[in-house]
């Protein structure tokens, strides 16, 4: 690992945050609870099953209630900024979008459950942005600009979607937020932003052509000094592995200098992490908050459990010079402390995958979760 410099800023990035159907019905001001999924068609019935899965939910809980345990440790780790996949809509929008079978939102008054953990950005480039339609797209952007949080990857036009979140950072530089969804995370084609069509910035065939598209979109907002964060939504649910075309786009877009950060997202567990050439990938974040709880893993798989990743770059070429780990577990819809058995199944899912990337985890003495790199 490398010597952490002086003079250096904290990122705070975590994967999919998905406040709609279970957890907005626990929250205070509940939208109606009709889902037009192929198995369930009330969202309450997600409360119920996390219920009988972990105990009772106290619900109408308070906006901060899903951070739970998230919130102390944000604050010991005291980021400069803190980002998040957004994978709800923050709507009224009664038309869910044709052809999905599954349709997230939340009411538009629980937009405090952001605010209650200081999110400065979200990326929306993802495949429920637009689960209710055009109308909720455009509700969520307006939701969260009013409530002072930026947001990327999606919007009324191309221009728009492909456009960065610029927030500023210590010492005068600035951070510059681009969001894309790319193949097998669940967009459908025609959600792609156009010229005159609201969407999601969408990345085709992740190979040379979109490395380019993404580098000429960056060279066209960048200032010296700022540090570029890229959010990718990307691959399936459940994978067991990294797949290798993400590798290979993630260190393209390093080399080309289009990328500081890599922040990918999709997988509802997390992934193993790489330093290319410096600079941090995170290839699967997992999910932090969702209303699964009831639902059971996924074979070996689980996403009960997901990490917060506060990454410390060096102000001057934007190096990772450090990054911890955060594991927390849903419970009841709250994310806590968990448990060791959790904690060695998580360990033991991300230490292989890291030797194969030449970075290992680290568990100190106190119990905190280390990156250490070749």
């Amino acid at each position: 690992m490398e010597a952490p410099s002086t003079e250096t800023f904290k990122l705070l990035l975590a994967g999919d945050v998905m406040t709609g159907r279970g957890i907005d019905q626990a929250l205070a001001d509940p939208l109606p609870p009709r889902l037009y999924e192929p198995w369930v068609q009330d969202a309450r019935e997600y409360v119920r099953l996390a219920e009988a899965a972990n105990g009772p939910i106290p619900a109408p809980v308070d906006p901060d209630y899903p951070w739970g345990e998230a919130l102390a440790a944000i604050a010991r780790l005291a980021p400069d900024r803190r980002i998040v996949n957004l994978e709800t809509a923050i709507t009224g929008a009664q038309t869910p979008s044709p052809g999905k079978r599954i349709h997230y939102r939340t009411n538009p008054a629980h937009v405090g459950c952001l605010a209650a953990a200081r999110i400065d950005a979200c990326a929306l480039a993802n495949n429920h942005v637009l689960d209710w339609g055009v109308a909720g797209l455009a509700q969520t952007i307006e939701v969260l600009r009013a409530a002072g949080i930026a947001c990327a990857g999606a919007g009324g036009d191309a221009r728009e979607a492909r456009a960065p979140a610029v927030l500023p950072l210590p010492g005068g530089s600035r951070l510059l937020l681009f969001a894309f969804a790319a193949p097998g995370c669940g967009v459908p084609d025609d959600w792609a932003a156009g010229p005159q069509q609201p969407g999601v910035a969408l990345l085709p065939r992740l190979d040379e052509a979109d490395a380019q598209a993404v580098c000429a979109e960056v060279a066209h907002a960048r200032r010296a000094g700022d540090c570029v964060l890229v959010s990718l939504h990307w691959g399936e649910n459940w994978v067991g592995q990294v797949p290798a075309a993400h590798r290979r786009f993630a260190h393209r877009l390093i080399d080309l200098g289009a990328a500081d950060v890599v922040h990918g997202h999709s997988s509802h567990h997390p992934l193993p992490i790489e330093v290319h050439a410096g600079k941090l990938i995170l290839y699967g974040c997992g999910d932090l908050i969702n209303d699964y709880e009831g639902i059971g893993a996924h074979g070996a798989l689980r996403s009960d459990i997901g990490c917060l990743y506060a990454a410390t770059l060096s102000c001057a070429d934007a190096r990772l010079q450090a990054l911890e780990i955060v594991p927390l577990q849903l419970r009841r819809f709250r994310l806590s402390t968990p448990s060791a058995e959790s904690l060695h199944w998580l360990h033991d899912l991300l230490a292989p995958g890291c030797t194969a990337l030449g970075s290992r985890i680290e568990i100190n003495p106190g119990g905190r979760w280390q990156l250490a790199w070749s």
